[in-house]
């Protein structure tokens, strides 16, 4: 007798009720996010508070989180989905900040918080009732974290911080930041705690909100510290272990990134199939030019191998997210994803031609948007020096 091979959903990670999910967060960014990403993207800023206490009604900002804080503690199945289907908004700024909400500045805080510290920050952020920001990057010291001098001076029970942090993503309009700050002397990655800070502290001052190359709708800022006392109770963990939490919290950011960067590829090589099989030129569709089939079907084969990488990644973190395998593979990830979504955009806006220059056009803004991910969150370089070293390439003695 011939075996039946398997049906092909066999194969797949998800099941009817991760499909009825996937189906739930697209019509919230079909109701709620694309009608008004045009008018976000002018103002430059989007009513994230609003936003949130929607997505936290619906259940979809506490995923992974226990239920005693209000989470679903779902499996890591349905975090790829909700980044998957947010790609899908018409504009990369908004679902940018729900990833800092979800996946940057509350794992931390809800792996190794005190339970007064996650009934006080980490349930309204569940909820949707506060917004949050992570706060490592500074003007000297981006990608490199070891080089962050910002600093919490112990004096009794309150730590006094002065610095500032840059690239802080929500950061006009956050209640609370994840705070990434120096606890006691040196000048590598030793001695490093994460704090939370809320932001109606005295002494904590948004001093600018910045104009970026893309991702319009998320607002930007650089903060200031001065002189700003916040509780030793609202330290995060251990003090001086602030770097490896946040290490961890980067390896889920990475893959975050990387999910939203190849579904958002895949959704701007799909519109551009449809733009070119409407838009003629030389008396037929654009798309009768082979040459063009080829490419979009090297782009859709290179995003379908991206996924799966993706998703072994989300394998082994849902195995042990500690494992330095996971670091190696989010690292991977990361770099794929950014990469092919920069040849993306090239490819598709060439498509697209004189249109796709015009502001009006989609795939301007994917073109801006899309170039963050190899920056954001460690650079394609960083990742690379990551993959070098855990591949055991350093000079031998």
């Amino acid at each position: 007798m011939v075996a039946l091979a398997p049906s092909p959903a066999s194969f797949t990670p998800f099941s009817a009720e991760h499909e009825m999910f996937r189906r739930s967060v697209r019509s919230f960014v079909e109701r709620e996010i694309n009608p008004y990403i045009d008018a976000w993207e002018e103002a430059g800023i989007a009513p994230l508070h609003a936003l949130f206490k929607k997505m936290g009604d619906l259940g979809f900002l506490g995923l992974n989180y226990a239920a005693q804080w209000g989470g679903a503690e779902a499996d890591i199945w349905f975090t790829v989905i909700l980044n998957e289907e947010l790609a899908r908004a018409d504009g990369a700024g908004v679902p940018m900040a729900i990833g800092v909400q979800t996946g940057m500045s509350t794992p931390a805080l809800a792996k190794y918080g005190s339970d007064e510290l996650k009934a006080t920050y980490l349930a309204p952020a569940i909820r949707g009732e506060a917004v949050t920001s992570i706060a490592v990057s500074e003007p000297d010291a981006g990608s490199d974290v070891a080089r962050i001098k910002t600093r919490a001076v112990r004096d009794g029970d309150d730590y006094i911080i002065n610095g500032s942090k840059m690239y802080i993503t929500s950061g006009t309009q956050a209640d609370w930041v994840c705070l990434l700050a120096r606890t006691a002397d040196g000048s590598d990655y030793k001695g490093m705690s994460l704090i939370i800070v809320p932001t109606d502290t005295p002494g904590f001052i948004v001093s600018k909100s910045l104009q970026k190359l893309g991702n319009w709708s998320s607002d930007t800022a650089l903060l200031t510290f001065e002189d700003m006392r916040v509780p030793v109770k609202n330290r995060i963990g251990d003090e001086g272990k602030g770097f490896y939490y946040q290490m961890e919290q980067f390896q889920m950011e990475r893959l975050v990134g990387a999910i939203a960067a190849t579904a958002g590829a895949e959704h701007a090589v799909r519109k551009t199939i449809q733009y070119t099989q409407e838009r003629h030129a030389f008396g037929r569709p654009l798309i009768a030019n082979q040459w063009l089939q080829f490419k979009l079907g090297e782009l859709l084969t290179e995003i379908e191998a991206t996924r799966q990488l993706n998703y072994h990644c989300a394998r082994l973190i849902a195995i042990n997210e500690t494992a330095p395998e996971v670091t190696r593979i989010a690292s991977m990830c990361k770099l794929k994803a950014g990469r092919l979504a920069r040849q993306v955009a090239d490819t598709c806006i060439q498509f697209f031609g004189g249109m796709g220059y015009m502001e009006e056009t989609w795939i301007s803004r994917y073109y801006r948007d899309s170039r963050l991910t190899s920056i954001g969150g460690g650079a394609d370089e960083i990742m690379l020096q990551i993959i070098a070293r855990l591949e055991g390439m350093e000079p031998r003695a």
